[in-house]
């Protein structure tokens, strides 16, 4: 079996344009994978399109090779992200060649379901009371963990008061949800790690089960000074593309949790490999997944035979609708669980007519740092 083409499909999901893509063989039968990386998705586009000559004509089973060969060009996130979305669909292929999910061909089953956390549920007011109702539906719902950001668009610092308002944020959902719900506090890579060490030492009372990204990923000075100053768990490492800065965060960077994204750190083997080096340094795994529904599949067979995952990121519950008919089996939270697909390959599929319905629009990504970035609504549009 050989890979004879390669399709690319643009969504345009409000907040972040998704990519996805399929991986045809002269065996006919197709992988699926997805390539999103935000604000980038026309980029994305072009650089599988340019980097089809090092798939094209490969046997799909030939994992290893197929990440050395494109590893030889770079390591950037555009190079990474497309690496990651062939590689995903190439698992994809060979388990639908061989009539077997994913896990199967990564270790097999050590799960049949993984505790998932919930993200980008915090939409409505940006006010104590506001996340505190948001924050008791998704309890409700049955979620066990909440992650959200109380900083609004805060960078480098913040005001005494700006400060007091994310506190109070975060103490509005900590009496919401009681003491049975883990909250994971969102950084977003935002602050200098003096003020960053400082926001952890007043979140402690809150008991928050990680700071995520109280600077960003590849400072891992930074990260190591912020987590010797606080008792919380630091996790990071969504912006990191290649398993030698994982190990550098890892070895040096004094975190309790990794958070490699499947879609920019090299696919499902590099993300294994990412793992193993957690595991060697007693460092939990949580991949991060804010991406579309193939990046959540995948990520559940990640999470199917990987001991080292605590923790799932999803999305899925708080985005838009139409979401569940871009593909035929979306993956599903049951209690607080996201459930592991037993179907040959992925799992899932891709809707192209469904797909076409909802175009790409260069509005559509969110800015971290501007205001109202929490109602993840499209930006505004160009000027001129």
């Amino acid at each position: 079996m050989r890979i004879t083409d390669l399709q690319t499909f643009i969504v345009g999901n409000p907040w972040k344009n998704w990519v996805f893509l399929k991986l045809h063989t002269d065996a006919g039968i197709y992988g699926v994978g997805e390539a999103t990386l935000h604000r980038k998705a026309r980029t994305m586009e072009a650089a599988l399109a340019e980097t089809r000559r090092y798939f094209l004509g490969l046997d799909p089973f030939a994992v290893e090779r197929l990440i050395d060969e494109m590893l030889k060009v770079g390591r950037g996130p555009v190079h990474l992200t497309a690496l990651s979305g062939v590689e995903i669909a190439c698992y994809d292929l060979a388990g639908k060649a061989l009539g077997t999910p994913v896990y199967n061909l990564l270790g097999g089953p050590y799960r049949r379901r993984i505790r998932a956390y919930a993200n980008g549920w915090y939409t409505g007011p940006q006010t104590p009371d506001g996340f505190a109702q948001k924050a008791r539906e998704v309890a409700a719902r049955g979620y066990t963990a909440l992650k959200f950001d109380p900083f609004g668009s805060a960078h480098r610092t913040m005001s005494r008061q700006a400060l007091r308002k994310a506190l109070d944020v975060v103490a509005a959902v900590r009496d919401a949800v009681g003491e049975e719900v883990d909250l994971l506090i969102e950084g977003h890579g935002r602050f200098e790690p003096g003020f960053a060490a400082k926001a952890a030492r007043l979140l402690e009372p809150f008991d928050p089960a990680w700071f995520e990204e109280p600077v960003p990923s590849d400072d891992i000075e930074g990260t190591a000074e912020v987590a010797g100053k606080t008792a919380i768990p630091i996790a990071g490492g969504e912006r990191l593309t290649s398993r030698q800065a994982f190990a550098d965060l890892i070895d040096r960077g004094r975190i309790g949790f990794v958070q490699p994204d499947l879609l920019h750190a090299g696919g499902l083997l590099e993300a294994k490999k990412i793992a193993a080096r957690a595991e060697v340094k007693g460092v939990a795994v949580a991949p991060h997944n804010a991406q579309g529904p193939v990046s959540t599949a995948a990520c559940a067979h990640f999470a199917a035979c990987t001991p080292g995952v605590t923790i799932q990121e999803v999305f899925d519950d708080f985005g838009v609708d139409w979401a569940r008919r871009i593909v035929d089996h979306y993956p599903e939270v049951r209690e607080g669980y996201l459930e592991v697909p037993d179907r040959p390959g992925l799992g899932i599929d891709l809707n192209e007519a469904e797909m076409a319905k909802h175009p790409y629009d260069e509005s559509h990504f969110l800015d971290l740092f501007g205001e109202g970035w929490e109602q993840r609504e499209r930006a505004k549009p160009l000027k001129g």
